[in-house]
């Protein structure tokens, strides 16, 4: 779930804090790189496209999901949606710094992805890992993380933690630990036994 599930609810969340610091971003980045102020409008335009390009990259996330689930076994899946992860980390925590609000654009696209891959890998994963008197918990999991997410991105967002100015981009970063601390556990984890049985017709595996 802490690189499942949880990932979407922290990006969903963690959005909100920084809000006014990024838009002010904008507006600096804008002034240095043509001279004149945008429009409250255009700031408006691309603050929605910030917040918007997410569902976006959502939707290529949960589109791929199922081929690297059965391509690559849902275990392999799981790691492979750290990598846009750790991408928009790196991407949205460096953004000031480069003076580029494009990739916080890419950033949240690229974090996009990797919730719809977790949102739809975590629940495959989980159910069928679970024992058959325990796959309603196991699935209940799923929002469970989501819900813990949304929660620490808004207890991340506090001004007493990293809702500060000087701090933002280091909010928006804050999804490469849950992304480091699976790429860390998963691989000590076993596959999905219907992957080895099915899709790779590996019976002594499954049991």
């Amino acid at each position: 779930g802490i690189g499942g599930t949880f990932q979407y609810g922290l990006q969903v969340s963690i959005i909100n804090s920084p809000a006014e610091y990024i838009k002010s971003f904008i507006r600096e980045t804008w002034l240095k790189r043509y001279g004149s102020s945008p429009s409250e409008d255009m700031i408006t335009l691309m603050w929605s496209f910030i917040v918007s390009i997410y569902s976006i990259g959502g939707l290529l996330g949960s589109s791929s999901a199922g081929y690297l689930a059965v391509k690559f076994g849902r275990k392999k899946a799981m790691l492979f949606a750290n990598i846009p992860a750790l991408l928009s980390a790196a991407l949205m925590g460096l953004s000031q710094l480069c003076g580029s609000f494009e990739m916080i654009i890419a950033g949240r696209l690229s974090s996009g992805v990797c919730g719809g891959l977790a949102l739809n890998i975590h629940l495959m994963y989980a159910g069928e890992c679970a024992p058959r008197k325990r796959r309603g918990l196991m699935a209940i999991t799923a929002s469970t993380a989501i819900a813990f997410g949304k929660f620490i991105g808004f207890a991340l967002g506090l001004r007493e933690v990293l809702g500060e100015e000087a701090l933002w981009p280091l909010l928006m970063a804050a999804n490469a630990v849950p992304a480091l601390v699976q790429l860390l556990t998963l691989p000590f984890f076993p596959d999905s036994p219907r992957y080895l049985l099915i899709d790779k017709k590996d019976k002594e595996g499954c049991i």
